[in-house]
């Protein structure tokens, strides 16, 4: 049962009160219904210190977070790709639950007050994505993640665990390509996917290896860029454009769950060949390596790729390996214009951003609908949501 504030504690500065009884009694009968949604806007006198210095804070642009991307490297049809690089803003996110909690102290993660907790009950998983989405996830309970529940306040959390969310299609045989033959395609864009953006070694720095053993070596440029970007990346040389990397030396990944989603298909390509399209999102969840540090971030990954199998008759080509057509990748939660290798996630309680200043509109990264090839221009924005 909500308890009635004081007259002195809800009155505003001309001394009169700020809630009718009508809105308190209204509120009282939802918050018992377990339903915040019409609530008065009244937090405390502490919350409402900690939002104006936070609104302040992202003002100023001390609270980003980011979402990166960058120029690709050389896609087989000779084109590079270019892509806008987007940094996400935490500051409004975290008002709103600071004053959300200020009247629900029941949402505070890890729920110190023993408060009924039936509404952030998990989501029941999405099945598997068959299409495109027709926009972006509903929002979500605002929810501060914690190392114990590092989905909280993510549409990810109704998402598959790892690689159980790279679901794969029944093969068909495609032209002169048999089922046998789509089906072993399609198996290794998946362990390109799994080695390369879910294998905890890859994720700490270590060389993708199983990644890197399904691509025809009869593609050496590739190869060669690969090589050299994981020995020493720069602007040029990026391995965040096919793999997921993080500095060990800054941050874990917490748990063992990578939250994914995304879609696989395939058809008839030129030539002969048979092409894989595959565009998943990677969801991480990130604490510092310094364990006395408990905020908990997250950066979530895009990768867009078309691999194929040609027609040995036309091209010079190794059996059983793949070639890449194409790629792509964008990554919330990251800063810009930073070439070491690694993603750099952001934290609420970061003092300021690397990289760039953020510029531009705010992107949803968990908007799946919107096609990585409708934006190829350059720079830092911003995100709506982490």
């Amino acid at each position: 049962m909500a308890e009635r504030p004081s007259e002195e504690s809800r009155a505003d500065d001309s001394g009169s009160s700020s809630i009718s009884d009508d809105e308190w009694a209204k509120f009282v009968q939802e918050s018992e219904r377990g339903i915040p949604d019409s609530a008065p806007k009244e937090p405390s006198a502490r919350a409402r210190m900690v939002t104006e210095r936070l609104r302040q804070q992202e003002a100023r642009g001390e609270l980003p977070e980011g979402w990166r991307t960058g120029p690709a490297w050389q896609e087989m049809n000779g084109r590079a790709t270019r892509r806008r690089r987007l940094w996400g803003i935490l500051g409004v996110p975290i008002a709103i639950v600071v004053a959300v909690v200020a009247v629900r102290p029941s949402l505070i993660p890890g729920d110190p007050f023993h408060a009924d907790r039936s509404a952030a009950a998990a989501p029941k998983q999405l099945p598997p994505e068959t299409a495109a989405p027709t926009g972006a996830p509903e929002s979500v309970a605002p929810d501060m993640p914690t190392v114990d529940r590092p989905f909280a306040g993510s549409p990810a959390l109704a998402w598959a665990d790892g690689e159980a969310g790279i679901v794969l299609p029944e093969a068909k045989p495609v032209g002169s390509w048999s089922k046998a033959q789509v089906a072993q395609l399609l198996r290794q864009t998946k362990t390109f996917l799994v080695d390369g953006s879910l294998n905890p070694a890859t994720l700490r720095g270590h060389r993708p290896a199983a990644a890197l053993g399904v691509l025809d070596p009869r593609q050496p440029e590739l190869l060669d860029l690969l090589n050299t970007s994981l020995l020493k990346p720069d602007k040029k040389h990026d391995p965040l454009r096919m793999f997921s990397r993080f500095d060990p030396d800054e941050v874990r990944v917490v748990g063992q769950v990578v939250k994914t989603r995304g879609r696989m298909t395939f058809k008839a390509g030129a030539q002969g060949s048979v092409v894989v399209h595959a565009d998943y999102d990677f969801v991480y969840p990130l604490a510092h390596i310094d364990k006395k540090k408990t905020d908990v971030a997250r950066t979530i990954v895009r990768r867009v790729l078309d691999f194929e199998f040609l027609d040995p008759a036309r091209y010079r080509t190794t059996t059983g390996k793949v070639s890449v057509k194409s790629y792509d990748e964008q990554a919330g939660n990251s800063a810009c214009d930073v070439y070491d290798g690694y993603f750099h996630p952001m934290f609420p309680t970061d003092d300021a951003p690397a990289g760039a200043t953020p510029t531009g509109p705010a992107t949803d990264p968990y908007d799946r609908s919107r096609n990585l090839d409708d934006d190829r221009s350059e720079g830092c924005g911003v995100v709506s949501r982490t």
